[in-house]
């Protein structure tokens, strides 16, 4: 059987999106093309990408837009054949300042002509480190479902945790913990740390815990209130008849004035 030839702007656009993939939103750790934020990938044959995409409200944060838009133009740059890459931010309120500041390659605070405040830098790690909480939740969850006990899992270290028998889904978990992991707080040590690296003393493991979990409810919510009111806004992903109620449904039932 002969292969089915790809050709170079399909292969390539593909690449883009695999690439866009690794992007996430900022507040939430889940990628932008899976939160259904990038509508349109296009390839040109000099190798120039444009991308577009779209946001759940009219008002989102300025600085979370353009943290998104930035972090997409990085990704997509570091492909070795992507020429220049434009980022395109639709339907929304500071769409205009966004697009300016990513077509010129300005700072934050220069696309807005110097009125925005705050550090993108210091936001993006304030991010970094509730991403790390969240996968570290996850992991611990994973591993106490299997009835793993709490102090074996607390005299891990990185190494042992990379090598546990987790199961697929648990693999994932791990995996996408420790890259995180080794860029809040560096390689090794104990596999379970504050966001300062120091290890979880028995003493302080379930206040630990509460807090983790507090961090998981708190994106939770957040991420289906963004899917919410991104299918209500664009009118997509109708309820399933006869399916539980969802966050999507009582969005869909409010007064378009939002009261």
């Amino acid at each position: 059987m002969t292969a089915v030839a790809v050709a170079p702007a399909e292969a390539r656009a593909r690449q883009v999106w695999d690439r866009l993939g690794a992007v996430t939103d900022p507040e939430l750790d889940e990628s932008v093309t899976e939160l259904g934020f990038v509508t349109d990938v296009d390839v040109a044959d000099d190798g120039a990408v444009q991308i577009r995409f779209r946001l759940p409200t009219y008002w989102c944060a300025a600085n979370f837009a353009f943290l998104m838009a930035d972090d997409m133009r990085r990704a997509v740059l570091a492909l070795p054949w992507a020429t220049s890459a434009q980022v395109e931010l639709g339907d929304h309120m500071y769409a205009e300042a966004i697009n300016r500041g990513m077509a010129q390659g300005l700072a934050f605070r220069d696309a807005f002509d110097g009125e925005a405040d705050g550090d993108l830098e210091e936001i993006r790690r304030t991010f970094i480190l509730k991403a790390f909480q969240r996968r570290q939740e996850a992991v611990i969850r994973h591993l106490l479902d299997q009835d793993r006990d709490p102090a074996a899992l607390r005299a891990l270290d990185v190494d042992a945790l990379r090598g546990l028998d987790v199961g697929a889904e648990g693999r994932r978990l791990v995996d996408r913990y420790l890259d995180l992991r080794q860029d809040v707080v560096g390689a090794g040590g104990p596999a379970f740390v504050d966001d300062g690296g120091a290890a979880i003393t028995a003493e302080g493991w379930q206040a630990h815990l509460a807090s983790l979990r507090r961090v998981w409810i708190n994106t939770e919510f957040n991420g289906a209130l963004c899917r919410g009111l991104l299918a209500a806004r664009f009118s997509e992903d109708p309820p399933v008849p006869g399916a539980e109620p969802t966050l999507v449904d009582f969005i869909r039932q409010l007064p378009a004035d939002g009261r």
